[in-house]
C-alpha cells in the first residue's frame, strides 16, 4: 500500500478549523481508495512567534523537504503580528525555497452555489507565478521617519522564470480547451511587462494547438466580470494573479469556495495546499468557517500525489454536498455539518 507523508501547517485562525476538517475527508479517502496518509502537524504560526520570535524555526525549510506534500491552513494574525512579518517568515521562504513556481487555482460554481455575476458557466483555471515578480522582496527603505524618506520595490522578472511559468500555463491549456491568455500591464510597464509579452509569443510559435491571447491587467478584470465563460487558462505575474485570482474567487461565490495548490512542477521538492482565504481571526474557533475550500485543496494535493481516483470522488462527494444545499451560502452550516455531509456522501 501506498502512503504518504503530509506536513500540516495549521497556521492561524480558522486555519485550524478548516485544516482539521479537511484531513478527516482526506483519510476517508485514503481509506476508501487503500493508500496511506502519516500526517505531521507543525504549530508554526503568529503564536509560536510571539514565542520563539519566528514564523518557523531555523531548520523549518530543511524538516519540511523530506514531505511528500505540505499542507497549510492560512498564515495571520495582523493585530499582533504585522502581515508583512507572517507573509515573509513561513508563506513566502516555502515556496521560495521549495521552487513552488505554479500557483494554481480553479474558478467554477460548484453545483447549488449562486454567484454574484449573471454567467454561471464558466471554468477559468488562473495560474500565477509563484517565486519572483512584484513579490521578489528586492528593495529597501532609507532615511525612515524623515522628510526625505525613500522606499524603493524592485520588482524581478528572470528569463527562466517567465519561460516556465508560461510554459507550465500552456500545458495545462493543451489539457483542458486550448486557449491560454496572457496577462499583463506592457503599456504602462515598458521594460517587465513587454519581456513578458515578448515571451509570451516566442514560446506561442511551440504551442500552434493553442490560442493566445495577450490581455492587460484592467481589461482582463472586467472580462472575469462580463465574460467570464470565454475564459479557459489565465497566466500572470505574482502580483497580478495575486489580485486577479481573489476575483476569480469572488465570482465563484466567496474565498470560502478557492482552492489553490503551489507547484513544484519537476517534483524535486513537496508542492504545498492550501486555501485561499485568510486566517479570520474574528470567527476563528466558532465552528462557522466554510471548509470547502480547504477540502477542494486536499483533493488537489491527492490529484499531485498521483491518487486521481481519490481526488475525483471528494470533488463529487464536495459536488454533491453544495448541490444538497450543504455550505452554499455564508452561515447557513457549521464547519462540522458541511464536513459531515462530504465525509458521508465519500464514505457510502
Amino acid at each position: 500500500m501506498k502512503n504518504y507523508t503530509i506536513a500540516v501547517i495549521p497556521g492561524d485562525g480558522i486555519g485550524v478549523d478548516v485544516t482539521n476538517a479537511a484531513m478527516k475527508v482526506m483519510d476517508a479517502a485514503a481509506s476508501r481508495f487503500g493508500f496511506g496518509l502519516s500526517p505531521e502537524t507543525f504549530p508554526w504560526s503568529c503564536e509560536y512567534y510571539h514565542e520563539t520570535g519566528a514564523m518557523m524555526p531555523e531548520d523549518g525549510i530543511a524538516t519540511l523537504r523530506s514531505f511528500d506534500a505540505i499542507f497549510l491552513g492560512a498564515v495571520g494574525w495582523p493585530k499582533t503580528v504585522p502581515d508583512s512579518v507572517s507573509l515573509h517568515g513561513l508563506l513566502l521562504p516555502i515556496r521560495k525555497a521549495f521552487n513552488q513556481y505554479a500557483n494554481i487555482r480553479p474558478h467554477r460554481l460548484l453545483d447549488g452555489v449562486e454567484g454574484p455575476l449573471k454567467a454561471s458557466a464558466f471554468d477559468i483555471l488562473c495560474i500565477r507565478e509563484n517565486t519572483e515578480g512584484e513579490y521578489s522582496g528586492a528593495g529597501g527603505r532609507v532615511h525612515q521617519g524623515k522628510s526625505n524618506e525613500v522606499a524603493v520595490e524592485t520588482t524581478i522578472f528572470t528569463r527562466e522564470g517567465v519561460e516556465r511559468i508560461l510554459r507550465f500555463g500552456f500545458e495545462q491549456a493543451r489539457k483542458r480547451r486550448k486557449h491560454l491568455t496572457s496577462v499583463t500591464k506592457s503599456n504602462a510597464q515598458k521594460h517587465a511587462m513587454v519581456f513578458w509579452d515578448d515571451v509570451t509569443r516566442e514560446l506561442a510559435a511551440e504551442y500552434s494547438d493553442v490560442t493566445v491571447s495577450q490581455m492587460h491587467i484592467d481589461a482582463m478584470a472586467a472580462k472575469m466580470v462580463m465574460a467570464p465563460e470565454q475564459l479557459d487558462v489565465v497566466v500572470a505575474s505574482n502580483l497580478f494573479g495575486d489580485i486577479l485570482t481573489d476575483l476569480g474567487a469572488a465570482i465563484q461565490g466567496g474565498l470560502g469556495f478557492a482552492a489553490s495548490a503551489n507547484i513544484n512542477p519537476d517534483r524535486s521538492s513537496p508542492s504545498m495546499f492550501e486555501p485561499v482565504h485568510g486566517s479570520a481571526p474574528d470567527i476563528a474557533g466558532q465552528n462557522i468557517a466554510n471548509p470547502t475550500a480547504a477540502i477542494w485543496s486536499g483533493a488537489m494535493m491527492l490529484e499531485h500525489l498521483g491518487e486521481a481516483e481519490a481526488a475525483k470522488a471528494v470533488l463529487t462527494a464536495i459536488e454533491t454536498a453544495t448541490g444538497d444545499g450543504i455550505g452554499i451560502r455564508p452561515g447557513s452550516h457549521t464547519t462540522d455539518e458541511i464536513t459531515a455531509k462530504i465525509l458521508g456522501v465519500l464514505e457510502n
